[in-house]
């Protein structure tokens, strides 16, 4: 599939901007950008909607596919190109079932075979991590690093590895050596002094794929 080799995920702290920051992103956006509008679990339905609709708008000018993570329903009434499950969310089966065949369905996995059952499970790609220690998510588990994420890949070797956790423009190539596909980050951009530039900068790093 031609899933995007750049994931930037909205950032839901306080004081964050989704909508800014995917401005930014857009001014620098080539074919491998993704956005995924991932909503604060104190959010209402009504505000993710009002902020995906904004983001969807914004990013359909541009050709750049959005995918909303956890609310599946408002991803789809937003008109979203798809979206994303974690371990917490819908079940994948229901998640595909849920969107239906053409859109682009993402799940997490940190293992081996928790990545294979979301793949027969109707996963078109994998959320794989944190492959380095993060603060922009509470209760994350350890890290895997490097090697744990080609653990994944080899198992899902068909399979779109999108690496997260701590990604930053530098990591970008040893991820890629172990099987990645692209990256998918939100720090990285959304703490950046100069959003854009990050931007720029990851996605010439995932262009500079083996």
């Amino acid at each position: 599939m031609g899933l995007g080799r750049l994931h930037l995920v909205t950032d839901s702290r306080p004081g964050r901007d989704p909508v800014a920051i995917v401005r930014a992103a857009l001014s620098v956006a080539t074919p491998d950008l993704v956005i995924q509008f991932r909503p604060a679990d104190d959010w209402t339905d009504r505000y993710c909607y009002d902020l995906a609709g904004q983001i969807v708008a914004l990013c359909r000018t541009h050709g750049v596919p959005v995918l909303v993570n956890d609310r599946l329903h408002v991803g789809v009434a937003a008109g979203a190109a798809g979206g994303h499950v974690g371990a917490d969310d819908l079940p994948v089966a229901a998640a595909r079932r849920l969107l239906g065949p053409g859109a682009i369905l993402g799940a997490t996995a940190r293992l081996p075979a928790t990545a294979l059952r979301a793949v027969g499970d109707g996963a078109d790609y994998l959320g794989v991590g944190p492959c380095y220690a993060t603060y922009t998510k509470d209760d994350l588990p350890v890290s895997i690093g490097p090697e744990g994420l080609r653990a994944v890949a080899r198992q899902c070797a068909d399979t779109p590895i999108i690496a997260i956790g701590g990604v930053t423009a530098a990591r970008v190539p040893d991820l890629l050596a172990v099987g990645a596909h692209g990256v998918a980050v939100i720090g990285a951009v959304s703490d950046a002094p100069d959003p854009a530039r990050a931007v720029a900068e990851l996605l010439a790093a995932v262009a500079a794929r083996p």
